[in-house]
């Protein structure tokens, strides 16, 4: 990209001058382009058609993890965030599992929520995506379901949740229960297998 710098009324510059204005500029717009470029683009496709958001925020959270969002997350999600790893990645070590247990593996994405309350009323910020292999089951709301958290894509490691205002540590679980997912899919395919489709039963927690 070529930058064209006119400099008006009495601006004098020499040459050094000049080239640190044109690599500061440089800079700058590459710092924007961070926020697009620095996401996979086939995920980021994926969690905007799943959610119909755009994911024009980009953060890290104190340890590490990547989060893409539609406003700047707050501290409180953030940290809620890094606990829901620790905590994914302590009981994925009890387990003897030993892949994909560093904060930068992980990308979570922050959609707007669907709902904020469920059916008995209580705080519940939530996604509604197609029902597909749930419908007709007890979560399908007409077509839909209302989902927590989704996996968007194993590898890299991504996952969508609703943001949050409070009850942060709602955050900590949901980051735990989809990174339990992922865990399995690096570590043990058959056990993988059997409870990635929760419409065949079962349940979070998976990991012990």
């Amino acid at each position: 990209m070529i930058f064209a710098i006119v400099i008006s009324g009495d601006g004098i510059m020499n040459k050094k001058t000049s080239l640190l204005i044109v690599i500061s500029m440089l800079i700058f717009v590459t710092g924007l382009g961070q926020i697009a470029f620095g996401q996979n683009g086939r995920v980021l496709a994926e969690a905007q058609r799943i959610t119909g958001d755009n994911f024009t925020v980009s953060a890290k959270t104190a340890k590490g993890a990547n989060v893409y969002a539609v406003k700047k997350p707050s501290s409180d999600v953030l940290n809620a965030i890094d606990k829901g790893l620790t905590d994914l990645f302590a009981v994925a070590r009890k387990n003897g599992y030993r892949n994909r247990l560093n904060y930068s593996d992980y990308s979570v994405y922050i959609g707007k929520a669907d709902r904020l309350k469920d059916s008995a009323g209580q705080y519940s910020p939530d996604i509604a995506v197609g029902a597909a292999q749930y419908a007709g089951s007890v979560y399908d709301q007409g077509g839909y379901i209302y989902a927590a958290g989704m996996v968007i894509s194993n590898d890299p490691c991504s996952f969508v949740i609703a943001e949050h205002t409070k009850n942060f540590e709602r955050i900590s679980n949901v980051v735990r229960y989809e990174g339990e997912h992922l865990v399995l899919y690096h570590n043990d395919r058959r056990r993988y297998a059997a409870t990635a489709d929760h419409s065949k039963g079962g349940s979070h927690p998976i990991l012990q």
